[in-house]
């Protein structure tokens, strides 16, 4: 393990591209999209234990606090923490950074969120450890992803000069945000770019020192729920909804205040159905991958995705498809399309169809 060490899991998110799969009441870091037998965020415990052991503290949603607490039932009490709702990553880390700020001055922190998809606990564990001596020094570190294609669903990293007394840590010379395609490309093949995971390593009086700059009043007020906790509802309310890389990242990198360190291993958020069924895939030649009863899938010249609850499914003819099947609702689209099943989940909220998402 690692010395005073905290691992912090935001987990939050409908995972609104995962829809019917994912919803707000069961949203994607408590399912198991791999077939594991273990949900996302028990991946995550099961890959942080190793390094913080018990030092492992969750925010998530008042909804969901019961289904975390019984999905890591061997959390020490008061590991979980329920926002009253939801603010973004910055409140979210911020709770939890001030908390610890308080009570356990030492300590440095990491957030990795619930539903990441990372199966080489070895080359994850070298980089945390490398970017926790990093962060000692009052750094923000973020992990970079070595990037495998130009994708335009992530965000970049811009590397810098070489940080001097840790090899492999680097300045961070700019946050990109999601770019085009082609954009990405051109990021490939100058080299220097890597995908932005939002996992950040540090000291948790640094990451709220470094907010109060920016926005002030935001840090005094996670600095009173810390040093009142009875004050979290009604403080909660009143703070902004904006997320850790704007609210801090981005303008401590044009100021010289973050590293990164370089992240060799395979990493994926399951963003959308096109990812999860690359990422299903990768073991295996079927041109249709299937989560769920594969006995109930009957394929006829088809390549895509199925997940099923149990109903037989036949696709006939459909390549790059898309097929969710659940009790109450059926997505059909293609891998292409992927990103836009978040537009259905717009539409069924504007019309007042809470029931399905």
């Amino acid at each position: 393990m690692i010395e005073d060490f905290w691992a912090v899991v935001p987990a939050g998110g409908a995972g609104t591209r995962l829809w019917p799969l994912s919803r707000a009441g069961s949203p994607k870091f408590l399912r198991d999209l791999r077939g594991t037998g273990r949900s996302l965020l028990q991946e995550t415990h099961d890959r942080l234990a190793p390094l913080a052991g018990e030092r492992i503290v969750v925010v998530t949603g008042a909804a969901h606090a019961a289904a975390v607490a019984d999905q890591l039932g061997d959390l020490p009490a008061g590991a979980i923490l329920a926002e009253p709702s939801a603010r973004d990553s910055m409140a979210a880390i911020g709770l939890a950074a001030a908390l610890l700020e308080r009570r356990h001055p030492d300590a440095v922190m990491g957030s990795f969120a619930a539903d990441h998809v990372i199966t080489d606990a070895e080359a994850f564990g070298a980089a945390v450890r490398t970017a926790v001596d990093v962060a000692r020094e009052g750094w923000l570190v973020t992990l970079g992803i070595e990037p495998t294609f130009p994708s335009s669903a992530f965000g970049y990293i811009r590397s810098g000069d070489a940080l001097p007394g840790h090899p492999g840590a680097q300045h961070v010379a700019a946050f990109v945000e999601k770019p085009s395609v082609e954009v990405a490309t051109g990021y490939l093949a100058e080299g220097g770019y890597r995908w932005n995971a939002g996992m950040f390593v540090v000291r948790p009086g640094v990451l709220l020192d470094l907010l109060a700059q920016w926005h002030p009043r935001f840090a005094e007020s996670l600095r009173a729920i810390a040093a009142d906790p009875g004050s979290l509802e009604r403080v909660w309310p009143s703070l902004p909804r904006i997320a850790l890389d704007h609210a801090v990242a981005e303008p401590a990198a044009e100021a010289g205040r973050v590293a990164t360190v370089p992240a060799a291993f395979d990493w994926d958020d399951i963003g959308d159905f096109d990812s999860l069924a690359e990422l299903l895939g990768r073991d295996g030649e079927q041109p249709l991958v299937v989560l769920g009863d594969d006995d109930a899938v009957r394929v006829v010249d088809a390549s895509g995705l199925v997940v099923t609850g149990g109903r037989t499914v036949a696709v006939v003819g459909l390549q790059d498809v898309v097929v969710v099947d659940t009790p109450d609702a059926l997505l059909v689209t293609t891998r292409a399309r992927a990103q836009d099943v978040k537009a259905v989940v717009a539409g069924l909220k504007e019309s007042g169809r809470d029931d399905l998402v």
